[in-house]
């Protein structure tokens, strides 16, 4: 298939929050305890009461020379500016040929972790703001261009589904939620009596529950000593124990309308982990374990998306990860991002696995709008959603890859008083 034929809808990308999207949305009387940035020399900080709030290191690095890359904190005047502003983003989406993006929360945790370390209605508001400004300005600023997620207040489940419900009618098509909520102490997945009113949420407004690798890292005990390199390699690991909790939980087996899309954790565990899966049901029957009369990768194929980046050698076998389940994402402005060569590499990705065009569509669009119940071309006619059309419009986008120094003095001149 011609890279310029492909629609490419991406479901992992990430949004740097501008230093200003509190202040329309937060109402005033919680305009003291708001999250705000803080500046040191080129730094900047979110913090939140008194306590920082995430840190933009590796988040933002796209447009860096790679031996820059870091995960020590940055400045807006050192990133690209695509991965704070939405009028950049959407030019450096079509430059990539992407037509439609979902966008976790970076300062927030991608799934409102870093916020509810203070667990009262001050984050909850908080919480709220945070997911109008996301539909209301980031995804509204350009119709049809994202897929929007939300957050919850997870500490609280009368509140969270208040939430869920109140971001549906808005427009949301998902809820980032935790890996692993017991590491955050709240009750894992197994507790229903906890977590069965947002799952019963959930199912019932169709809303996804969306977890993305990262927030559950810490359940995993290193060796002494390893570098930093483990927790980038194994962070993708931890889908594979999310997905134990929610498949032999009360999550998958007790709410069929349920889904479940697992975000940058690849898709090359999911024929290993189902075969275990299966191979355990049907030899281990002492336990009692009951799926409805179906197998485990079965309930697991019928409620969930599996994301990559690029996963080479599962793309081979994708007809044993299953064709209906498999989504694609580019994870700007993170280090794992395919910008600007994206349809590139994808060309040659499902040209070394011999992939035919319908399952080039499957991956690149059709399953994840499927899934999300989104419609790729309400806003914009197919014709004109190609990778080939939407580069026509960006052909003047510069992607030089310049020093954190040099972006810096780009931004110095542009915001220099006239």
């Amino acid at each position: 298939m011609d890279k310029n034929e492909m629609i490419l809808v991406s479901v992992d990308d990430h949004v740097i929050e501008p230093p200003d999207m509190f202040q329309r949305h937060l109402p005033r009387k919680f305009a003291d305890d708001a999250p705000r940035v803080v500046t040191e020399g080129t730094i900047n900080q979110w913090m939140y009461r008194g306590k920082p709030a995430g840190l933009v290191g590796l988040n933002a690095v796209v447009g860096w020379p790679p031996l820059e890359w870091d995960s020590e904190p940055s400045g807006f005047a050192e990133m690209r500016p695509g991965a704070y502003d939405i009028h950049s983003r959407v030019r450096d989406m079509d430059r990539n040929g992407i037509l439609a993006s979902m966008c976790f929360p970076t300062f927030a945790g991608f799934s409102g972790g870093h916020l509810i370390q203070f667990r009262d209605e001050v984050t909850t508001e908080v919480i709220r703001a945070y997911n109008d400004w996301h539909i209301d300005e980031w995804c509204a600023a350009y119709p049809g261009r994202f897929i929007p997620l939300s957050i919850a207040p997870i500490y609280d489940p009368d509140a969270a589904v208040k939430e869920i419900r109140r971001v549906a009618a808005k427009g949301a098509r998902g809820i980032a939620l935790p890996e692993m909520p017991h590491i955050e102490g709240l009750p894992s997945y197994h507790d229903e009596d906890y977590w069965g009113p947002v799952w019963t949420a959930l199912s019932e407004t169709g809303l996804a529950m969306v977890l993305h690798i990262g927030m559950g890292l810490r359940s995993l005990t290193f060796a002494p000593g390893a570098p930093r390199d483990h927790t980038m390699i194994l962070a993708c690991q931890v889908t594979a124990l999310a997905a134990q909790d929610l498949l032999w939980g009360p999550a998958y087996r007790n709410y069929p309308d349920l889904k479940f899309s697992y975000a940058e954790g690849g898709i090359g565990w999911v024929p290993f982990y189902l075969d275990r899966c299966d191979r355990h049901y049907t030899n281990q029957k002492w336990l009692r374990r009951d799926f409805g009369g179906k197998l485990p990768s079965e309930v697991f194929r019928q409620q969930s998306l599996a994301c990559f980046v690029t996963d080479p050698n599962a793309v081979k076998s994708r007809e044993q990860v299953g064709m209906d389940i498999i989504a694609w994402e580019c994870d700007y402005p993170h280090s794992d991002s395919i910008w600007p060569d994206a349809p590139e590499w994808l060309e040659q990705e499902f040209g070394q696995a011999g992939c035919t065009k319908a399952e080039i569509d499957q991956m690149t669009w059709q399953n994840a709008s499927r899934f999300y119940r989104w419609d790729p071309f309400a806003e914009l006619p197919r014709e004109r959603a190609t990778v080939g059309a939407l580069r026509a419009l960006a052909a003047d986008v510069d992607t030089t890859i310049r020093s954190r120094s040099e972006w810096a003095e780009l931004y110095r001149q542009s915001h220099a008083p006239a």
